[in-house]
């Protein structure tokens, strides 16, 4: 059974100012998208499914789909506010969707096979691909609560252009996941890496840490465990219109009640992308480098 490659589009990238998804940054108008999906279908992916906002359907239609029809069956998925189960409802102050995993369970009903998940806007190799596709082939039926994520080193993950995100990654001396914690204000300064924490203080990190930069494998049985997670999350935070419910936390609870399993993965892939305007420049460079 091949893998399915879903692709996290929804978001609006309001720190580079506009619908980055789209940008045309590859030698001959290239997005990023275009060479993930190359990449995976080149290591054995046979179905793409892209999780979109139904207000982008027509400019995905006409830009990303139209594409990739006659390489690969492909599909997609809406995200929107009121992609809620029953009988929750939306809170009427929410403005934007609830977050990275509740994008993937968008996509519990197109989904039947072990499953890559990746953000839209960014590169993360062909190695990658080939590794994750590896550990897919390996899973034995009874490997429903098997998991993986693609690591990479912090240091090759930041901006000149600003601060990053980045859930660094607690691993223990077989390369599971112990735990990730997500740090929202990582930045170079004076030669070291830091986070601004929220209470005023810094977390020094080393250039090695390995990072997640939302690259899962899942098999179809993590929607089980989403879906409940996210109707216990919806019970104590929907009063809250900014609350969301993301990837990390998701994570963090399965790895503390010992329901699943996550690898840890090494790649000799680089990641790359745009966080910020002034990132795109450099990424075009790079991308007709490796072209």
């Amino acid at each position: 059974m091949k893998p399915t490659l879903l692709i996290l589009a929804a978001g609006m990238g309001s720190r580079y100012g506009g619908l980055k998804q789209l940008d045309k940054l590859g030698p001959h108008g290239e997005t990023i998208m275009d060479y993930s999906v190359r990449d995976a279908i080149a290591s054995g992916f046979d179905e793409v499914v892209f999780v979109i906002r139904r207000n982008m359907e027509q400019d995905f239609k006409e830009a990303i789909m139209s594409k990739y029809e006659k390489l690969v069956k492909v599909s997609y998925v809406f995200q929107e506010l009121d992609t809620l189960p029953a009988p929750y409802k939306v809170n009427p102050e929410r403005t934007k969707p609830y977050g990275t995993a509740h994008a993937i369970l968008a996509a519990k009903d197109a989904i039947k096979t072990p499953f890559a998940v990746i953000n839209a806007d960014d590169f993360y190799g062909k190695d990658a691909f080939a590794t994750l596709a590896k550990f897919f082939g390996n899973l034995t039926p009874a490997d429903n609560d098997k998991f993986a994520m693609v690591g990479y080193q912090l240091a090759k993950t930041l901006s000149a252009n600003g601060s990053v995100s980045r859930g660094v990654c607690q691993i223990d001396s077989d390369h599971n996941l112990v735990n990730i914690t997500e740090m929202t204000k990582i930045a170079r300064a004076e030669g070291v890496i830091r986070n601004s924490n929220e209470d005023g203080t810094t977390t020094d990190l080393a250039e090695e840490t390995i990072v997640s930069m939302n690259f899962w494998g899942f098999t179809p049985k993590f929607f089980d465990h989403l879906e409940n997670l996210f109707c216990q999350f919806l019970e104590k935070n929907n009063d809250n219109p900014k609350s969301e419910f993301q990837i990390p936390t998701v994570v963090n609870y399965f790895l503390n009640s010992g329901t699943v399993s996550i690898k840890v993965l090494v790649s000799s892939a680089e990641w790359f992308g745009v966080t910020y305007k002034e990132d795109r420049p450099i990424v075009v460079e790079r991308l007709k480098n490796i072209i």
